[in-house]
């Protein structure tokens, strides 16, 4: 195929997963305006507690990669069969994970905003939004695993359709739940709307109900794929299926949970330079996370066709293909970051009528937007990475820039140097380069590619 030939097939199936999560973020967006206009204080509750979101979701998505590296690979050979097996493992999976992440999420969920080191006055209020929110695991395990064994088929508009039902119910909830029965106008007619008016607790049960709405459609839209489908499968253990998959599941989980962990002492650290500061680093995380959106869709497709090239045993095809999809991506990320600094200001104002909040915000939005494109092309080398199964690489990159660089770095700034916010997200943007620059040399040298190297998956 051309080089144009190639970039439809990768738009062609990471548009549905880039719609998925733009969809996501703007629920997002509007949960966290929604919750913005409480308060700074109820805009800290809730972002307390989010990175160790981060951490418990790892374990999740880990798995998910182990069982899109084996099914990509077999749908590339024509092997069926085994990826229907491997999707009947899934199910394992989803029930091991949802119920171990909930006994230990809601049982911690007392001391969690302590060890976030989060004002005392807004601890009561984290707590019990983070108890809420973990009640429902074993459906969001399902939304995860199961979208991600769709997706290795080449079926992305699925999970899309399921993700965003599970997002129009978030935002009706939170609609309903979080604030007072009011009057409001529509369409220049004015009624009563009915609310609970539970404020934070309200946008905690939104989120809970979404996930159980999210987990019940993946189920049924995998249990009806015509090829996939774990109906009439046996659920026993199939070491057979499931050795291959934790081989990338298991270094990816460790590599996720280390990372996760420095994300939570990265936002330890910040949580400790006051409200304010905790306030503009959720809502700035928030804002930026539909700016990196192209990164995480194009990592879908660069997964999935990299393990269908390894599968089909194709090396022209996999050069082709990974060529394509760096410079799409390169391209897409260099127009988002663009947009990313000139709005900054104006998507600062969307979440917030704090002045405070504003600027600081959009100081540190600025200096990351800088180095999207940097920062889309890790993404995506790293998707690349784990089609294959190449995941220790990646791994030791990861744990060794969050640790030494981010983590490290952030508590010489803030406690040697006295440094703020804006030393804490340069820290972490030279985080982000140097996995660029390391995934980068990686990938040039073809020591990811079992295809060059001879190595088995």
């Amino acid at each position: 195929m051309t080089r144009r030939q190639l970039i439809k097939v990768v738009l062609a199936l990471a548009w549905p997963t880039m719609l998925e999560q733009w969809l996501q973020v703007a629920a997002q967006y509007v949960d966290s305006a929604m919750v913005g206009r409480l308060g700074a204080a109820a805009t800290a509750a809730v972002g307390t507690t989010s990175t160790v979101n981060w951490l418990v979701g790892s374990s999740m998505s880990a798995l998910g990669v182990g069982f899109l590296a084996y099914i990509a690979r077999e749908y590339g050979a024509r092997r069926f069969d085994n990826a229907a097996r491997a999707a009947a493992q899934s199910v394992l999976a989803v029930l091991a994970v949802g119920l171990l992440n909930t006994v230990v999420a809601l049982s911690l969920s007392g001391h969690i905003p302590r060890w976030m080191n989060a004002q005392p006055d807004i601890q009561p209020m984290a707590s019990r939004y983070f108890f809420i929110i973990y009640t429902p695991m074993i459906f969001r395990a399902a939304t995860v695993i199961f979208g991600t064994v769709l997706r290795a088929s080449g079926d992305t508009r699925t999970p899309m359709k399921c993700n965003l039902a599970m997002n129009g119910v978030n935002v009706v909830m939170n609609y309903l739940l979080i604030y007072e029965t009011r009057d409001i106008s529509l369409l220049g007619l004015k009624m009563r709307m009915p609310g609970a008016g539970l404020g934070v607790v309200g946008a905690a049960w939104g989120t809970a109900i979404a996930f159980a709405a999210g987990g019940i459609l993946m189920t049924i839209a995998l249990w009806r794929h015509p090829q996939l489908s774990p109906k009439g499968r046996s659920l026993k253990p199939d070491w057979d299926i499931l050795k291959p998959c934790l081989r990338v599941a298991i270094p990816s989980a460790v590599q996720r949970f280390g990372t996760s962990f420095g994300y939570v002492a990265f936002a330890s650290m910040i949580n400790g330079l006051g409200t304010l500061s905790t306030a503009a680093h959720s809502i700035a995380n928030t804002a930026e996370s539909a700016f990196y959106i192209p990164a995480y869709g194009i990592q879908t497709a660069a997964a999935t066709l990299s393990g269908h090239a390894y599968g089909m045993r194709d090396k022209q095809y996999m050069r082709e293909i990974t060529h394509a999809l760096l410079i799409l991506e390169a391209a897409m990320m260099t127009v988002s970051g663009t947009i990313l600094f000139v709005m900054a200001e104006r998507l600062m104002s969307l979440f917030t009528p704090d002045p405070g909040v504003i600027r600081l915000g959009t100081t540190v939005l600025r200096m990351v937007a800088v180095t999207e494109p940097l920062y889309g092309v890790a993404v995506v080398l790293e998707g690349i990475f784990q089609g294959v199964g190449d995941i220790m690489y990646a791994f030791g990159c990861n744990i060794a820039g969050m640790w030494g660089m981010r983590v490290i770095g952030t508590f010489i700034a803030v406690h040697f140097l006295g440094g703020g916010l804006t030393a804490a997200w340069g820290c972490m943007i030279g985080h982000n380069i140097l996995l660029f620059i390391l995934f980068l040399l990686h990938y040039r040298s073809g020591k990811w590619n079992p295809l060059v190297t001879g190595d088995k998956f």
